[in-house]
């Protein structure tokens, strides 16, 4: 089977979608599925991984877009075209949006496969709220497979009569567990100025209004105030490559820090090896994350958090989530409750029991989002279409 992978980005670019795509290609690969990766030209220098062949050839994601694709896929003659949509991997742009009506129109066209990372519309001007959902429904409605990463955008899709062809399949960790060579907890914290009787905590991910950045540095204000010795690190880039606007917000959460003169506390780490995230996540002692739309199994982030087996605090989802358990695989308090959060913190580190529970519960709920499943559930998607 020939399968096109098409992404607004891809390693050695930074962002989520980038990082599943090669996740998924990878285990594909290994399936002796043939996988081609169709992406922007940004991700350049092309990534080298055995049996994947890249093709970093797509000059920018407006209208001129459908004839490189097309001229592509009439050359290259994949079965499946599977897109990877996240709005802001293709510039915000709504062409992509419309490509599996406009390959239906051609004779020879490959079956179409959509994931979507983020069912959420994007911002494009003022009162477009309604051609912004058109446009995200049609990408679903013309594609002849969809893929819903969360129980929240597929029962979204599933209030329209002609969502018969929607899945769910989760997303993977984009860090699987993979210490440093000779790692040490101890060693690790205190390169960072953690000491062994400070409590550490961490946050992973690029920072955008909706993650709570502030609600973070807030929280950490107040167990400072109350008197915990607590540091916390900032893991991973500050911003991705396909959402630059979001510099503005991190200004703010730094401007927050500055206010507060909590510099001393607050490491950031910057882009690292995905060993360095791992070895940060497992030296913790609780992973914060306390989303402004509450947790979701879209986040990768937090998903990351649960195959390390980490004690996480978040806040509650929009949506009941049954597999998320208060106090037995998460804590979770209101969004944007401050005091709350700093209380849940609190508690945590002055609770052995609960930490391991926690940890326990973690780890076992994580299983769920294993990369071989995920990969069999997908391959099996593109035999139901091409039947």
């Amino acid at each position: 089977m020939r399968v096109c992978l098409l992404t607004g980005e891809y390693p050695p670019m930074q962002g989520g979608v980038a990082d599943h795509t090669w996740h998924l290609a990878r285990r594909l690969s290994a399936m002796t599925v043939k996988v081609a990766i169709l992406t922007s030209c940004r991700a350049v220098p092309p990534d080298s991984t055995p049996g994947i062949a890249v093709h970093p050839v797509i000059g920018g994601w407006g209208w001129r877009c459908w004839g490189q694709i097309a001229r592509w896929l009439g050359t290259q003659q994949p079965h499946v075209l599977h897109i990877q949509y996240q709005a802001a991997a293709y510039d915000l742009a709504g062409w992509i949006n419309w490509l599996p009506w406009w390959l239906r129109r051609r004779r020879e066209r490959p079956r179409v496969v959509v994931t979507f990372h983020d069912l959420r519309v994007p911002y494009l001007f003022p009162k477009a709220g309604a051609l912004r959902r058109w446009s995200v429904l049609a990408l679903a409605r013309y594609a002849d497979g969809v893929i819903t990463t969360n129980l929240e955008d597929e029962r979204e899709l599933r209030r329209h009569p002609w969502a018969t062809h929607v899945r769910r399949i989760p997303l993977g960790s984009n860090i699987e567990v993979q210490l440093p060579a000779h790692y040490d907890r101890r060693d690790w914290r205190a390169r960072l100025g953690v000491g062994p009787t400070s409590a550490l905590l961490a946050y992973f991910g690029f920072l955008n209004p909706s993650k709570g950045g502030e609600e973070l540095i807030l929280a950490l204000h107040e167990l400072v105030r109350s008197g915990h010795d607590v540091h916390l690190v900032m893991l991973g880039a500050q911003v991705g490559d396909v959402d630059a606007t979001n510099r503005a917000y991190l200004e703010q959460v730094q401007r927050c820090i500055h206010e507060r003169a909590l510099e001393a506390r607050v490491h950031w780490t910057g882009h690292v090896t995905p060993q360095e995230v791992s070895a940060a996540l497992l030296a913790a002692d609780a992973v914060v994350m306390p989303y402004r739309d509450g947790v979701s199994f879209r986040r990768t982030t937090f998903i990351a958090a649960l195959r390390h087996g980490c004690a996480v605090v978040t806040t509650q989802p929009s949506l009941e989530l049954p597999e998320l358990r208060d106090g037995e695989n998460v804590l979770l308090v209101p969004p944007g409750d401050v005091g709350a959060l700093a209380r849940a913190v609190a508690c945590l580190l002055q609770d052995e029991a609960l930490v391991v529970r926690l940890r326990d519960g973690a780890r076992a709920l994580g299983q769920a989002f294993d990369w071989e499943s995920i990969a069999r559930q997908t391959y099996a998607l593109y035999q139901e279409v091409l039947a």
